[in-house]
């Protein structure tokens, strides 16, 4: 079997690795136009602010790929021949599969704003894109940056370590208004303030003005006030790169469209990772699902697919984790900005620190967990999944909360409080009782 797979992401690689275990006797080729080998798409913005050099973004050595007999190439796939199995490249000869598998990534969203193709405005996705940000950002006094999320502080981190001035655009009224409830928001907000980054919440880009070079000088907003950046930002999300699809029969939609195995309509053909959407999401899935693990998990399953051992993409209780500067933050199942009729939310926040928890839960007589957000607590994702998957209650999972603390052993334990806090807004139900923390001298004494 000859498997052909576009796009050295985490999604292909992870694919690429799960075939060659199944399949030792497999040919395998790995093509993209983005970089000559696999890197950590999550640790470029290391490489912009100086804390890590090229070599050490890339998870493995250049030997890797020849000793475990993955093809890699260079070049830029221009045309698919679904009818023929054939790929072709923009500089090598054509490759003919016998499966292949689209891991193309997704692109910058814009949204046709006057002046977006001037020099000095650019999203934050590839390898060209930060190194275009090196090269632009030399000379910048003042940047822009549109939208929030997790791209949108990235941006806003790597520019303030190059000492910019920063300001952000967020069209919400308080910080990833659709993601993060207004509690969590706030913490976030501050961590921008601390950090010298201004924000202009309801705020939205109409316009991008340009000088007589042709790059940004400035641009124009919804409030009609006009600010003046040599730099634009665009963090307003990502869109699935389908280029490749174009006139070969494979349906598409916002993404490339696969089943539960992730097959695309055409077969022998499979797309996972950012660019893949699924046709028949789980309730409270996405059916895009543009993160690392998540296409690590897509490649891996979609690899015994195409090894004749057809298995069904299940990616299990949703989880995300991040940094807002300083402050991290992590997210396990579904918490919703807001609570829906059916819901009920705890949050608790430290007096001083940056510090927040957040349990999700039914509101119904289970109590069952449905979702976890916590800031500056480092939680143990085996403990939340499980939680989760098991629906325990509310109650339950307070009286675990030591067995979830992932902070090192000598870190302040906040545990009590939070229970604390729980009883007392909660005098109608059983008190809740901290199970105690089996800390680092008890486990080495039952060694």
């Amino acid at each position: 079997m000859h498997l052909v797979i576009i796009g050295n992401g985490i999604a292909g690689v992870s694919c690429a690795q799960a075939v060659r275990r199944l399949q030792p006797t497999a040919r395998i080729t790995l093509v993209s136009a983005e970089s000559a080998h696999h890197f950590s798409r999550p640790a470029l913005m290391y490489l912009y602010m100086g804390h890590l050099r090229w070599p050490d973004v890339k998870p493995f050595e250049d030997w890797y790929w020849t000793e475990n007999r993955l093809e890699l190439v260079h070049d830029r796939a221009t045309h698919l021949d679904a009818a023929a199995r054939t790929v072709h490249l923009a500089a090598g000869p054509s490759l003919t599969y016998d499966a292949l598998l689209l891991a193309t990534g997704a692109t910058t969203r814009y949204y046709d704003w006057p002046g977006q193709h001037l020099r000095g405005v650019q999203g934050l996705v590839s390898k060209a894109d930060v190194e275009l940000m090196a090269e632009t950002t030399l000379q910048v006094q003042e940047a822009v940056i549109v939208g929030g999320g997790l791209i949108g502080v990235e941006m806003a981190e790597m520019l303030r370590t190059r000492g910019h001035g920063v300001t952000m655009l967020v069209r919400d009224r308080h910080y990833w208004g659709s993601v993060l409830p207004p509690e969590e928001a706030a913490l976030v907000d501050a961590q921008l303030r601390r950090h010298g980054v201004r924000v202009h919440y309801e705020t939205e880009l109409t316009e991008v003005l340009g000088d007589d070079a042709g790059r940004v000088r400035a641009v124009r907003t919804s409030r009609g006030t006009e600010l003046p950046c040599q730099w634009l930002g665009i963090a307003t999300g990502v869109t699935p790169a389908l280029d490749l699809t174009a006139g070969t029969g494979i349906d598409t939609d916002r993404g490339i469209l696969v089943d539960d195995y992730l097959q695309t309509s055409v077969p022998g053909i499979f797309a996972a990772g950012d660019c893949a959407q699924r046709r028949s999401p789980g309730p409270g899935e996405a059916a895009i699902e543009p993160l690392w693990y998540t296409g690590r998990m897509q490649g891996e399953t979609v690899a015994h697919t195409i090894c004749g051992q057809p298995t069904a993409y299940r990616r299990g209780p949703w989880f995300n984790s991040a940094k807002f500067f300083d402050l991290e933050y992590q997210t396990y199942g579904q918490v919703p900005a807001r609570p829906g009729a059916d819901e009920a939310s705890f949050w608790w926040q430290h007096p001083t620190a940056a510090l927040g928890l957040r349990l999700h839960y039914r509101a119904d007589a289970s109590r069952a967990l449905l979702g976890v957000n916590a800031l500056g607590l480092r939680l143990r994702h085996d403990v939340c999944d499980q939680w989760l998957r098991r629906g325990v209650p509310v109650g339950e999972v307070l009286a675990q909360l030591g067995a979830a603390n992932f902070d090192p052993e000598f870190f302040a334990q906040h545990e009590p409080a939070i229970v604390a806090a729980y009883n007392a807004r909660h005098p109608d139900e059983p008190a809740v009782v901290l199970r105690r923390r089996k800390g680092l001298l008890s486990r080495l004494l039952s060694v």
